[in-house]
C-alpha cells in the first residue's frame, strides 16, 4: 500500500489508519470516498504553517506547505467559518491562528472542512439504507460502524494540534 510509510509516520495513530485504510480501500474504489480527504489533510498543513507566526499571506502559506493558491484559499474561508483561523484584509492582510493550538485537535480541522466525514456512507443520516430496519430488524453492522464512527472522533480529538506538532 503506498500510504503506509505517511502511516508510519503518524505515530501511535500509524497502525490504526493503517488498518482502517485497508477495510476500507476493500469496500471503495473512488478517491474521493476517502475518510481522510486530501482537502482535511492540507488544512492542517495550512494550521501548521500559520503556527508560530504573528500573520502569514497566502502565498506564504502555499510556499511553506507546497499548496496552490485556490486550495489554500478555499480551506481558509472553511477554517475561517469555524473560528480557527483569522482573516485580515489590505496591503499587510493575511491570516493567523485565532485560537491557541493548545485549543484545537484534529477532529476540529476536519469536521471544519468536512463536517460531514464518515466512515461509510451509510452513517449519514440523509442516506436511505434499505437494509436497516427492513422487516423491523435493525442493520447490525450499521450499528458497529456507528460504533466505530464515534471512537474514530474521540481518537481524533483527544490530542490538540499543539501536542502533535510538538509545541505545547
Amino acid at each position: 500500500m503506498k500510504n503506509q510509510k505517511r502511516y508510519r509516520e503518524c505515530g501511535e495513530y500509524g497502525d490504526i489508519l493503517e488498518q482502517f485504510a485497508e477495510t476500507v480501500s476493500d469496500s471503495r474504489e473512488r478517491t474521493e470516498d476517502m475518510l481522510i480527504t486530501r482537502e482535511c489533510d492540507y488544512a492542517v498543513r495550512v494550521i501548521r504553517a500559520l503556527s508560530g507566526e504573528e500573520r502569514l499571506s497566502v502565498s506564504d502559506i502555499c510556499e511553506k506547505e507546497s499548496i496552490t493558491a485556490p486550495f489554500a484559499y478555499k480551506i481558509l474561508k472553511k477554517l475561517q467559518k469555524a473560528k480557527i483561523v483569522r482573516g485580515f484584509r489590505g496591503v499587510h492582510g493575511g491570516y493567523s491562528l485565532n485560537r491557541d493550538l493548545a485549543e484545537i485537535s484534529l477532529l476540529d480541522v476536519y469536521m471544519a472542512v468536512d463536517p460531514e466525514m464518515m466512515i461509510i456512507e451509510c452513517l449519514d443520516p440523509d442516506y436511505d439504507c434499505v437494509r436497516d430496519g427492513d422487516s423491523g430488524v435493525p442493520c447490525l453492522v450499521h450499528k458497529e460502524l456507528a460504533q466505530i464512527q464515534q471512537e474514530l472522533w474521540k481518537m481524533l480529538g483527544r490530542k490538540s494540534l499543539g501536542e502533535l506538532f510538538g509545541t505545547h
